[in-house]
């Protein structure tokens, strides 16, 4: 972590927040991102066009913030294909087997006090933490 910036991280929690609350009040919608990638991919018509204009969204979001503060995109490269497709390929099948993602789970199912939803944050971050550190055991600071 090259700088903590706790104006930019509550405000963008704020806004995140702000983002599912009003998602679930006038769509009765979780704003789990997996479910929303998910639900505009299907073939099914039907409730496509919020979920198009949600992901849109977050794109714009990323974007006016950067013209907002001047922050530079920072990119990694330099990961192998395989690994990307491998990694993106787990992270689908847990997100299957978990029923949601960590926005689905930890920011909204946690707000609506769901029992599930806190084991499964805590199941994500456990694994996280697991995963980075025996990353950083076995393959050293790839920072």
């Amino acid at each position: 972590m090259i700088d903590f910036t706790p104006v930019s991280a509550i405000l963008g929690g704020a806004i995140i927040g702000l983002a599912a609350v009003l998602l679930l009040k006038f769509n009765g919608r979780i704003a789990g991102i997996s479910g929303i990638v998910n639900g505009a991919l299907s073939m099914q018509p039907g409730d496509r066009l919020w979920r198009l204009l949600f992901i849109v969204g977050l794109i714009v979001g990323g974007y006016c913030y950067q013209q907002f503060t001047g922050e530079a995109l920072v990119t990694r490269e330099g990961f192998p294909l395989l690994q990307l497709i491998g990694a993106g390929l787990l992270v689908g099948f847990g997100t299957r087997l978990g029923s949601g993602c960590t926005s689905g789970h930890g920011v909204c199912g946690i707000a609506r006090l769901s029992p599930r939803s806190l084991l499964a944050t805590v199941a994500f971050l456990g694994t996280g933490m697991l995963t980075a550190s025996l990353m950083y055991l076995f393959m050293g600071d790839a920072t």
